[in-house]
């Protein structure tokens, strides 16, 4: 069977991408963190009793839910017209969902109990809760009393972008992971989230943020895990909650759901940082992405702009044939972006759960591997939180068989066997300030033009998978494709300025197909070409998107928005078969908005080919 290597022949396809318990890779230090605000100066926003959701469904409301061979209940999948699985068109969310039942109990050591106990007293008596309950009415009429008299959201960009802080910890209070460094105070840090959530929990509430002046903190409970962040730049709070949303999804995608629920069952003080040990690269690289991905702001997918017949010969190869059983899946990758997606003729697919794929292929620990594939055992949270997926992942050799540079370079650097070299290389991808200034690998095309092949199956044979990928591979490389798909990127024909359309005014927009479930936009230049430039668009943009959609407990969705800076003018515009946001020259009329906004929309119809993934193949 032949077999194409990605570094040395020597090299064998890798399972140790996966973490494995009781295998521990090198830890590292953990950054410095920001000493909590202070509680006497904090607004405490909640709402009473929650509504118990039910497991996520894996099949869309209304479809029967095929069943696979040994049991296994099939995805979202009975969807025949649409690659992607559509969100609902409104999503209002005015209290969490719970899964089980939240404990807020402390830890069972008579001196913890008593010290813990004396701070949940001094807190209840430090936090106002006058806006708990009865008032929320209140300020909801004070709302839409606003919203009636006035045309432009107000919004105040942040001065300064600190990167924010995410904690996890289990309902215990024991830790299970911190962004950035880790210090001597995360005891005590965790040891207040605990104590703040349990005080509700008692009260028979759930806490959602606090406000302490410019910072607020938001919390996610999805039990037996508690979820925190700590954000000072100005969004809305549903944001900071998305990005505690994936975060549960990506530790699911290593721990799957029903794993979770047995070890808490049977431990309730399990400490499981021993289990997502080495998982650490892809909860930071799910993070960074979060930063700055649009698309997964709005539960959509980035496709890679591309001429429409190179994308169909690509994707007309990669059709598996009958002999692999128990195929889902095969996805080709660019840059963090999609070229294209293969799939079964009944089966839909969850953007959450691509973006979880993309950003596991694209974290550190799989990137930097010197081993020729990957084989690693996944859990889609969307398509079944119960069970696990085997995909593999092998990156094409660039121009006809050529490895790049850098690949290269570390196949002479390095002969170690592939375990221990994946281990060893596992490192956070953001793991300072200095270093959040750039985008996250995949993201940033200035970073990696590799070709990334992924195949997600069942329980297909792994040396069936292994041969056919390599087959597949050594035909794109003979018909040329592969070094067309690399010339499209190093040339820059996968991405398009804004003044493409000739729109006077026009600094960059974001358009989102309802229909195709994704987005398009263009590249960040000038004035958007610095980090915290790019970042108070995108938060400007998050911000509309949050008031169109009622996001954060609005009482009503709103069709056209638009929020006027110093600096820029945004606006943010719904209808039936798009989504837009553009930013323009403040000393623009509105009036020039919408002229551009319609102009934009002739322009993406007229180039829908290219920039969508419209007629993938199915099988």
């Amino acid at each position: 069977m032949s077999h194409t290597p990605r570094t040395s022949p020597s090299r064998v396809p890798s399972r140790s991408s996966t973490p494995v318990p009781g295998r521990s890779p090198s830890r590292l230090a953990l950054p410095v963190i920001r000493p909590a605000p202070s509680v006497s100066s904090l607004r405490v926003y909640s709402h009473g009793s929650s509504v118990v959701h039910s497991p996520v469904s894996i099949s869309p409301p209304g479809t029967s839910t095929p069943r696979r061979e040994g049991g296994e209940s099939s995805s979202a999948s009975s969807v025949t017209e649409g690659i992607l699985v559509k969100e609902p068109d409104v999503e209002v969310e005015t209290i969490d969902g719970e899964q089980g039942n939240a404990s807020g109990s402390l830890d069972s050591c008579a001196r913890d109990e008593e010290s813990k106990k004396h701070l949940r007293d001094q807190l209840r008596r430090t936090l106002s809760k006058k806006e708990s309950f009865t008032d929320i009415s209140k300020l909801r009429q004070r709302h839409r009393e606003q919203m009636s008299a006035m045309q432009e959201v107000p919004h105040t960009p942040a001065e300064r972008y600190p990167p924010r802080q995410y904690f996890v910890l289990t309902d215990a209070g024991k830790p299970v992971f911190i962004s950035g460094h880790d210090t001597e105070g995360t005891t005590s840090l965790i040891g207040v989230i605990q104590a703040l959530v349990s005080i509700f929990l008692d009260d028979g509430d759930k806490l959602r943020c606090i406000n302490a002046g410019n910072t607020r903190i938001v919390f996610l409970l999805r039990p037996p895990l508690y979820y925190a962040c700590v954000s000072a730049w100005g969004e809305p709070e549903s944001v900071t909650r998305f990005h505690l949303e994936y975060l549960h999804l990506q530790i699911l995608s290593v721990v799957s759901a029903e794993q979770l629920r047995r070890m808490f069952e049977q431990r309730r003080n399990f400490d499981l940082r021993r289990l997502l040990s080495g998982a650490e690269p892809f909860l930071e690289s799910l993070l960074a992405r979060l930063e700055w991905d649009l698309a997964m702001s709005t539960s959509s997918l980035h496709c890679l702009k591309l001429d429409p017949v190179l994308r169909k010969a690509v994707a007309d190869i990669l059709v598996p044939t009958t002999k692999i059983k128990d195929m889902l899946y095969v996805i080709l990758v660019a840059q963090g972006r999609i070229i294209t997606l293969v799939r079964p003729r009944k089966h839909s697919i969850h953007p959450s759960d691509l973006h979880i794929l993309v950003n596991t292929v694209h974290s550190s620990s799989i990137l930097n591997s010197s081993a020729a594939a990957s084989w690693l055992p996944v859990c889609l949270p969307k398509f079944n939180a119960s069970a696990f997926v085997n995909a593999y992942v092998m990156f094409l050799p660039r121009n006809d068989g050529q490895e790049s540079p850098e690949v290269a370079s570390s196949s002479q650097s390095s002969d170690s066997v592939a375990v221990d070299a994946a281990s060893e290389q596992r490192q956070p991808s953001l793991d300072d300030a200095s270093s959040r200034e750039s985008l996250p690998i995949g993201l940033d095309s200035s970073l990696s033009t590799e070709i990334g092949l992924v195949c997600v199956s069942g329980q297909a044979d792994f040396e069936a998978v292994r041969g056919w990928c390599e087959a597949i591979s050594q035909k794109l490389a003979s018909e040329g494709l592969i070094k067309k798909l690399s010339r499209a990127i190093l040339e820059g024909d996968t991405e398009y300025s804004v003044s493409s359309l000739s729109v006077p005014g026009l600094r960059h927009f974001l358009y989102k197909s309802r229909s195709h479930v994704q987005i398009t936009m263009p590249l960040f230049e000038e004035p958007y070409d610095t980090p915290n430039e790019k970042r108070r668009l995108i938060t400007l943009y998050q911000t509309l998107f949050d008031a169109i959609h009622a996001k954060s407990g609005q009482e009503r969705t709103l069709k056209l928005q638009y929020i006027r800076t110093s600096q820029e003018s945004v606006m943010g515009w719904i209808t039936q078969p798009f989504e837009l946001y553009l930013a323009l020259s403040p000393h623009l009329p509105k009036s020039a908005a919408v002229g551009a906004a319609n102009a934009i929309a002739r322009w993406v119809q007229k180039e829908e080919k290219r920039l969508f993934l419209r007629d993938a193949p199915v099988f």
